[in-house]
């Protein structure tokens, strides 16, 4: 099915099952611990990998001595550069997933160390002793700034720079964010086996077809000797996206030791053997007439990666977010020797909004305008570097006066450090959200069985979102049963490729892919029963036609029906702009004396079109919002400037938010449908509530103290240096 027109009415809208806040299917099995995991195969005869890490960042592997390693009890092999074979790089690689004899970041694999048992693997790994010559690297993005000097890319509109220096109002602040990690419950973890030429690999990762189209390449064998199997994922946000070292090393092992071999990374290795987000500089300059009408807009970026690696990209919703007639957004990327730098949830909004917003409330202090009333005033419905390219549905000024109705903004006190609550410094802070919708095929297989049960089968993947609710949700909802008469299937290579998880494409575009495969089983099914495809209605598990209704088991016969079909998309999205939208609002109280912050309220509004599961929506945008308090307060991948590491490589380190840190959340969607997005009327929505939340933080920061701290994560001591006793 190719999506090319604008969606009219059609059996979603019925809107029965699909809307409703509904329950995971799958809830059951993980509270009872029956959802398996990677790592949790049994897979008969399996052994167990431990990666050996590089300890410099850069240079050459001298020699490697396992001799040690093999000797110990248990041991069976040892993976290293020597025996490993030619293994190519993954279309998304950056660097070899195996070190050798070039070493590309810290924490790169140069071993893995197979042995009968994971205690005795973990217990050779440290006999393998490695000697290397270290060539100097480049770990410090403010240092390497200057060697960025010509951009990466450079968007420019109208007369930026006469604009901005003849502005009545200007801001000119730069903002820095640092490096972050994706800190996922779940580690990576592989499983592999060989039957013949064939390979099975049980993976953590949230794009199958990805998967086994980069395994194949990584090793040199035909895709369809590759079956990928990743039926639950805990949790990814885009450090999942690509196979890394625990799934190339586990097949290598397991196809020089003739068993099934299983790797999981530590903790540290997640953190520095991975990918992260990049810390950012941004300097944001706006121009504005004295009644906040925005005249110039310009955002320039800086952000680093291994050679051959790509921006933070930053700059992206300041090309839309607001109206103005001058900009300039420039991005630059510095070569950086740390471990890869790659998507992480909301890549490129999440940290751009934190200095954006930023600097938009550096503009309401300055002219003495609302905060709210100053993105309102300067909102637009067309692409500003477009106009003749309107937004499909934009509503952020909806966003925007329901966020401060609901929050009290009114009760806001605009001068800072006014209010008090004994020993706390109390202020409010808000922040625009943004993030582009995108849009991605995705195949589906819909069936229905002699039982009326119905089918569905995908290789879309579940991290964590509800991919299988939702998904059976539609199929409900489009055949006329009740939920608990779908089963869905997920995650395997062999099945339809689907958009996969990533992106905020996956819900939107895997259940349109499910849509598509039961138009099709509709029209199959009237058609068994002689009845018109086009005026057959399907409800209470029937298919009905007037009066006259057959049930869908009978329908389907002995053999059941079933339809594989796929959505595809045409240049909607190029001939209007397609986004989602929101405002957070966030109170927060700062100790008088240690200048401890602590967030007390938050409320976000957000326009993403149709909900198609409000309870799984929610749930996206709290662990989101909790992500950007995060960003905002506490996280921060520590350089090691010797080594070119991350010091905090663990769960103690680095520093997330946790109950304590998170109150009440209050979670709005405002009642949308976006027809020009897919024939479900929906957008992503998991990766918007992240983003202004940090800045909100910040701003609401500002308003309790009157200190402006541009640099995060915003911790006590840089509070507590700009406070006037």
């Amino acid at each position: 099915m190719k999506f090319t027109d604008i969606a009219g009415p059609n059996a979603t809208d019925t809107m029965r099952v699909l809307g409703r806040p509904t329950d995971r299917i799958e809830g059951p099995l993980k509270v009872s611990g029956r959802a398996t995991y990677a790592a949790e195969f049994d897979v008969p005869g399996q052994m167990y990998g431990v990666i050996v890490g590089a300890t410099i960042a850069r240079g050459r592997i001298v020699a490697i001595d396992a001799s040690a390693a093999l000797a110990a009890p248990g041991v069976r092999h040892v993976v290293t550069h020597e025996n490993a074979g030619e293994l190519a790089l993954g279309d998304d690689h950056k660097a070899p997933m195996l070190a050798g004899p070039q070493v590309d970041q810290f924490g790169q694999a140069v071993a893995l160390v197979v042995a009968d048992g994971f205690d005795a693997a973990r217990a050779a790994a440290k006999l393998v002793r490695v000697d290397y010559a270290a060539d100097e690297g480049s770990f410090d993005l403010a240092q390497a700034r200057d060697d960025a000097a010509k951009p990466h890319s450079a968007k420019r509109h109208g007369d930026f720079d006469t604009a901005f220096a003849e502005a009545e109002v200007r801001v000119d602040a730069t903002y820095t964010t640092p490096d972050h990690a994706h800190a996922m419950m779940e580690p990576h973890a592989s499983i592999a086996a060989w039957e013949g030429d064939t390979l099975t690999l049980w993976t953590a990762n949230q794009m199958v077809d990805w998967a086994a189209r980069d395994m194949a390449k990584v090793l040199g064998i035909p895709r369809d000797k590759v079956r990928i199997v990743a039926h639950h994922v805990g949790g990814g946000f885009g450090g999942k996206l690509w196979v890394r070292a625990d799934a190339v090393l586990a097949a290598v092992a397991a196809k020089a030791v003739g068993r099934p071999v299983k790797v999981v990374l530590a903790r540290p290795q997640v953190f520095n053997n991975t990918t992260h987000r990049s810390a950012t500089i941004q300097r944001i300059r706006l121009g504005a007439t004295r009644d906040g009408r925005l005249t110039a807009i310009g955002h320039d970026s800086w952000s680093g990666d291994l050679p051959g690696g790509s921006p933070e990209g930053a700059g992206a919703q300041t090309r839309q977010l607001y109206a103005a007639p001058n900009r300039l957004v420039v991005e630059r990327l510095a070569e950086l020797h740390l471990p890869e730098s790659n998507a992480m949830r909301a890549p490129g909004e999440a940290v751009g909004m934190m200095a954006l917003e930023g600097a938009m409330d550096e503009l309401a202090e300055t002219l003495g305008v609302d905060p709210v009333e100053l993105r309102i005033l300067n909102d637009t419905q067309v692409d500003p570097e477009k106009p003749e390219r309107r937004f499909s549905h934009r509503d952020l000024i909806g966003c925007l006066r329901e966020g401060a109705a609901r929050f009290g903004w009114e009760r806001r006190v605009a001068t800072p450090g006014r209010v008090r609550d004994g020993r706390w410094r109390i202020g409010m802070g808000m922040a625009a959200a943004y993030r582009g919708n995108i849009v991605v095929k995705s195949a589906a297989r819909v069936g229905i069985g002699a039982d009326g049960r119905v089918t569905v089968t995908t290789d879309m993947t579940d991290i964590g979102t509800g991919s299988y609710t939702i998904l059976a949700q539609t199929a409900a909802e489009m055949l006329g049963v009740e939920l608990d008469q779908v089963t869905v299937r997920l995650g395997e290579s062999g099945f339809p490729v689907s958009a996969g998880s990533g992106g905020q494409f996956g819900a939107n575009s895997s259940t349109a892919g499910v849509y598509a495969a039961c138009v099709g089983l509709r029209d199959r099914i009237a058609e068994a029963v002689g009845f018109d495809a086009a005026t057959a209605r399907f409800a209470e598990g029937r298919v009905w036609s007037g009066n006259r209704s057959v049930p869908l088991g009978e329908a389907a016969g002995a053999d059941g029906i079933e339809v594989e079909d796929r959505i595809e998309f045409g240049d909607l999205t190029k001939k209007f702009v397609q986004a989602t939208f929101g405002a957070h609002f966030v109170e927060v109280g700062v100790d008088d004396e240690t200048c401890e912050i602590r967030v007390r309220r938050m409320t976000g509004v957000f326009a993403a079109g149709r909900i198609l599961n409000p309870k799984a929506a929610r749930n996206q945008i709290l662990g989101a919002m909790t992500m950007g308090v995060g960003a905002a307060l506490t996280e921060e991948l520590v350089v090691d400037a010797r080594l070119g590491g991350f010091i905090n490589h663990d769960m103690a380190e680095y520093h997330v938010p946790t109950h304590a840190d998170i109150p009440y959340q209050e979670v709005v969607f405002l009642d949308e449908e976006d027809p020009y997005s897919s024939p479900m009327k929906a957008k992503g929505v998991g990766e918007l509530g992240i983003c202004g939340v940090g800045a909100a933080v910040a701003n609401a920061v500002y308003n309790a103290t009157g200190v402006r701290v541009r640099e995060y994560p915003i911790t006590l001591d840089k509070v507590l240096a700009g406070l006037d006793r």
